[in-house]
């Protein structure tokens, strides 16, 4: 039995060679990982999936480009992330800081913190302004700097700094109400 690593390059040679099947074979076996990564820059799935085909027809495009060096999956996954980015920089806006929607309030206040799941916790993360957003998950999920954050999303990097804290007082204000606490740590 193969272990995932190899199986994975085995599809890649193929795919290096515009083999359909292999093609397809590595898209069924990175899609589901690949499409949780886009779910966390997509407003809903359908934009999550818009960006996983992006991100697949890219890389397959530009499959000469990998090299073999580092994980070939990472690699994979800094494609989708850049096509998330990108569309986040065609979809910006003039305005710079969006309301939060008024949603937060009907959730449900009984919910024990113990028991959130990363699925609960990733639709909080996308109910976050596509801003704080984009820095959130760059940031805290991708290990992107400041520099770098402002630099591809094309802002300073105290706005980043600003809509990262933002973005974190705004998480923690939907766990506190999930949570019945009464803990709310937002200030203006």
């Amino acid at each position: 039995m193969m272990t995932t690593d190899v199986r994975l390059i085995a599809m890649w040679d193929g795919c290096l060679k515009n083999d359909r099947k292999q093609q397809e074979l590595l898209y069924k076996n990175l899609a589901p990982k690949m499409l949780a990564v886009c779910m966390r820059y997509a407003n809903d799935k359908d934009e999550a999936q818009d960006i996983l085909q992006e991100g697949f027809i890219k890389m397959f495009n530009n499959a000469h480009k990998y090299r073999g060096e580092g994980n070939l999956e990472g690699w994979i996954r800094r494609i989708m992330v850049h096509c998330a980015i990108s569309r986040y920089r065609k979809q910006k806006q003039l305005v710079l800081v969006e309301e939060l929607p008024e949603t937060s309030n009907s959730l449900n206040n009984g919910y024990n913190a113990h028991g959130l799941e990363v699925k609960d916790l990733l639709k909080m993360i996308q109910k976050l302004p596509q801003a704080y957003r984009s820095v959130f998950n760059m940031y805290a999920i991708e290990g992107y700097s400041h520099q770098e954050i402002g630099n591809k999303l094309g802002i300073t990097e105290l706005l980043s700094r600003t809509n990262l804290c933002r973005a974190r007082a705004i998480l923690k204000n939907m766990v506190n109400t999930l949570t019945g606490s009464e803990q709310h740590c937002m200030t203006g």
